[in-house]
């Protein structure tokens, strides 16, 4: 393959990227929801911790774990985010976001 393939390959990944991690938002909007729901924190240091860890055992290279750690670090803060407007929908503070 040329650099152009190969270019062609990463444009696919990242549409796939996209897609998945608008997914992934959509789940932790309902899990901000049911968050408000049953009163429980935003934040849970616990769960976030095993998600980090289970992102670095399934991590197989070549990107190195303290990476992986670093992106998906990147991902529980923006999830944290949707989840808020989530928990804060209907309580007016916030406005909806596209």
């Amino acid at each position: 393959m040329n650099i152009e393939d190969w270019r062609r390959k990463i444009d696919e990944i990242d549409r796939k990227l996209v897609e998945l991690l608008n997914e992934r938002s959509r789940c932790a909007i309902e899990i901000g929801r049911l968050k408000q729901i049953a009163s429980l924190p935003l934040y849970q240091p616990e769960r976030e911790r095993e998600v980090l860890e289970a992102a670095e055992r399934a991590n197989h290279g070549p990107l190195p774990d303290t990476a992986i750690r670093r992106l998906f670090e990147r991902i529980l803060d923006e999830a944290r985010s949707v989840e808020r407007m989530a928990m804060h929908e209907g309580d007016g503070s916030h406005p909806p976001q596209k």
